[in-house]
């Protein structure tokens, strides 16, 4: 009855937690992955003189280099002159060249944020009045290349070598001591370290370009290297390799003399057996001193590893940030105790050889440490969801929020299978307990023990009687022939050893409960592999709190020049829209009208993708409909400025009112959508 209810209770327990997890996001003020959150002159701002500097704020403190902000004129040619500055806060500024024509101007930027990502965009504003434009800003950023698939894939082996690495040998420790003498264990834990090790050099050296230009041919660009060796990120990198210099003796303990089977002695007398049993504690007492020692140790290098994510990233930045950084630290230590001695586990009932199988107690304890690690799993995921999310709509109105629900998702589905696994090990607790020798056929030698002495057997102390030359000529006859055969039963010992351990291997495979532990492991192990994945795009995706907090912020800063600069009573209008053609057919579509009254207004579209970019699309329309007098619609179809980017000047609205205005969105040949918003004129 008791491994019955337990498991229940212990499932229901993680799925509460893991749902938990997702309804405590709470509102509060954090940052992690910099935004734009204003700038001046404003976008796409008009402007009657030309300004002396351009200004960016960020919502947090960033990285930026000699040509990190760029201001390019109609032509394309840089205006902007000397490095940028940070004259406060989170404001960074440039300066312009004296004497500027009027005409539109585009803002490049691409900086690093302090949680080690980079973060690129443009915009423009305009002097006199806006003009056509030769600069066309490519909205794919330096992570978005070859050099970004290629650190996001190197950001997911450095993980999974974690994880494996970590976990393994935390599953051999705390789990099963035996494993650490099988070859398909050995060679999984050193997979781990070679894949973290050779991941992390890669990150180093892809490091240079994914922060600047994204370009394949500056990843070997020493000068780079140089530049990535003096931020935090490269001295987390840096730190790590030394940790896995570590964790290289680590391994040669763990595989070598932790690994070293006992000694075995015959004793022949009670003082010698004495002796043994004297030799055998000293080795128990020395294994269970190396055992304490090897927990210790790799805790605290699988901790250091852990660290070099947590001083580099999300958890190194807002609020609580010394909290922050532990409990990410505690977050990575029970992924991998989970994950990694799940994939041991499943290599084990896979790989290992018939006279060391996994036991029963092996699959128990493990059992154990991976509910402790769901839950210091769940736990600290709630802190941070509560963290980096902000409030409770950024679940679904964000990419990190709909991640995150995935990654839920997947955790709820992977307790799930886990509870299956459990019922297997109580099934298997429940079978008695074979030993690999039982069962056999021939004679073993405690059978030919209790056979009886040989009628030829001398006493011990006698000499054997003198053969007469007839029994020598036959012993010498016998010698020779057992001589010439000696190779024959050899070869035969090893067929018969090869085919007993190959019929134990069909007997452990058949039975029905062992089988069904290995398929629930395998699936265990295959939502991990996704949930890893899912994971590794999580710290590169802009958490959902710092994403509406730029919104906010963009919205705010228009509301404010509107209403305290170029022309009072100024109308921003956001219009989300879905063409249906999928991802690529929805968006947010912005109206930006100047003045906003009767007569002559400048008219600016600005159309974004899901990830708040600007895009192009093939045709973008506007109409403007007073109904309350019949007005209307009025056609208004703008040019083209740069990337997302479209205006019109002279757009004539003849009388006050609330004016309704409709924006046509094509995004392919056969998607279309026409969106509205009403605005007061006047």
């Amino acid at each position: 009855m008791t491994q019955t209810i337990a498991p229940r209770a212990r499932t229901l327990v993680l799925l509460f937690l893991a749902v938990t997890g997702a309804l405590l996001a709470g509102a509060a003020p954090a940052s992690a992955h910099a935004a734009l959150t204003g700038s001046d002159p404003e976008r796409g701002a008009v402007v009657d003189t030309a300004p002396t500097q351009v200004s960016l704020t960020f919502s947090e403190q960033i990285a930026v280099s000699d040509d990190a902000v760029r201001v390019l004129d109609p032509q394309g040619q840089r205006v902007d002159k000397g490095d940028p500055a940070n004259p406060s806060g989170t404001t960074y500024s440039v300066r312009l060249l004296s004497g500027l024509p009027d005409g539109t101007y585009t803002v490049a930027y691409q900086v690093v944020s302090a949680d080690s990502h980079p973060v690129a965009g443009a915009f423009t504003f305009s002097i006199g009045s806006p003009s056509e434009t030769s600069v066309s800003v490519s909205a794919q950023g330096s992570d978005d290349g070859l050099v970004g698939w290629l650190y996001g894939f190197g950001r997911y082996v450095s993980y999974a070598g974690f994880v494996v690495l970590a976990g393994g040998a935390a599953f051999v420790l705390a789990c099963w001591n035996r494993g650490a003498g099988v070859r398909a264990v050995q060679r999984l834990i050193v997979s781990g370290w070679l894949a973290l090790t050779a991941a992390t050099l890669g990150l180093l050296l892809l490091r240079g370009s994914y922060t600047t230009s994204g370009k394949p041919g500056d990843i070997f660009d020493l000068s780079l290297l140089g530049d990535v060796l003096q931020t935090k990120t490269g001295a987390a990198l840096v730190s790590r390799l030394l940790l896995l210099a570590a964790a290289a003796l680590f391994i040669a303990v763990l595989f070598g003399a932790y690994a070293r089977p006992a000694s075995a002695t015959a004793p022949d007398d009670g003082a010698a057996r004495r002796r043994n049993d004297a030799e055998e504690a000293d080795e128990a007492e020395e294994k269970r001193d190396l055992t304490f020692g090897l927990a210790i140790g790799g805790t605290v290098v699988a901790a250091g590893i852990a660290a070099s994510w947590a001083m580099s990233e999300h958890a190194s930045q807002g609020l609580q940030r010394g909290i922050a950084m532990p409990v990410d630290v505690v977050h990575l230590l029970a992924v991998a105790a989970w994950l990694g001695g799940l994939t041991a586990l499943l290599v084990a009932l896979f790989r290992a050889p018939a006279e060391t199988p996994v036991g029963q107690d092996a699959v128990r304890r493990f059992s154990r440490l991976a509910f402790g690690s769901v839950i210091a799993l769940v736990v600290t995921g709630i802190y941070q969801s509560w963290r980096q999310l902000g409030s409770w709509s950024a679940f679904t109105d964000t990419r990190y929020g709909q991640l995150l629900l995935v990654k839920i998702a997947l955790v709820v589905a992977l307790v799930g299978v886990a509870t299956v696994s459990r019922r297997w090990t109580a099934r298997l607790a429940e079978m008695p307990v074979q030993e690999a020798g039982a069962g056999t056929s021939g004679t073993s030698t405690a059978d030919t023990g209790r056979s009886g002495a040989r009628k030829d057997a001398v006493p011990v102390g006698q000499t054997p009687p003198a053969r007469d030359s007839k029994d020598t000529k036959a012993a010498s006859s016998a010698a020779e022939t057992a001589g010439a055969g000696s190779a024959r039963a050899a070869q035969l010992a090893r067929q018969r050893t090869a085919m007993e351990t190959a019929r134990q291997k069909r007997l452990r495979d058949a039975d029905p409960h062992r089988s069904g532990l290995r398929r629930s492991v395998l699936a265990e192990t295959g939502i991990a592999v996704v949930l890893l994945a899912v994971t590794t795009v999580l710290t590169q995706t802009e958490p959902g709190r710092t994403e509406q907090e730029a919104k906010a912020a963009g919205a705010s800063s228009s509301s404010a020049s509107a209403s305290t600069g170029q022309g009072t009573g100024a109308v921003t209008l956001n219009m989300p829209f879905d063409t249906g053609g999928g991802e690529s057919g929805k968006g947010v579509v912005t109206i930006d009208l100047d003045p906003a009254r009767v007569g002559d207004n400048v008219m600016h579209v600005y159309v974004e993708g899901p990830d708040g970019r600007a895009v192009d699309i093939p045709e973008v329309k506007v109409a403007f409909t007073l109904t309350a007098q019949g007005i209307g619609p009025l056609p208004v179809v703008p040019d083209r400025i740069t990337t997302g980017h479209w205006s019109a000047s002279g757009v004539q609205l003849p009388i006050a009112g609330d004016w309704k205005i409709e924006v046509t969105v094509r995004t392919s040949d056969v998607d279309q959508v026409t969106v509205s918003k009403n605005a007061q004129i006047g």
